[in-house]
């Protein structure tokens, strides 16, 4: 059992408040992050557009999987830049670098996309 106050709760109860949370956080996400909003975007024409294409179920699934990587790439980006600017909006190289690597993440996500749906559309 943990230390932490926030941690009291245990089963239904715990999964009822962590849908609660999830939730908030897609909402913060969307009405805070429009790279987030791009995406969903980006997303919502992708994930239909996969049922479209003459591919294997599992080419589908991985088809929307990717997708579904980058908006969770996408969040824990937004997470570490909300977290660096609440502990400082002081400018420093450690704070650089991880707002830096969070978005070379997404970078990486979403050469992924695409790199993945050429492969399957043009093997």
């Amino acid at each position: 059992m943990s230390d932490s106050p926030f941690k009291g709760t245990t089963g239904i109860k715990r999964i009822l408040n962590a849908t609660g949370y999830s939730l908030a956080g897609l909402a913060a996400a969307f009405k805070g992050e429009a790279a987030f909003r791009q995406l969903v975007l980006l997303s919502v024409i992708l994930i239909p557009l996969s049922f479209y294409f003459d591919v294997s179920r599992v080419e589908r699934a991985i088809m929307i999987g990717v997708c579904l990587i980058s908006l969770v790439i996408e969040l824990l980006n937004s997470a570490i830049e909300a977290v660096v600017d609440r502990i400082s909006l002081e400018r420093h190289p450690l704070s650089k670098n991880a707002k830096d690597m969070g978005s070379a993440a997404q970078m990486v996500g979403l050469t992924l996309v695409g790199v993945t749906w050429l492969l399957i559309l043009f093997p």
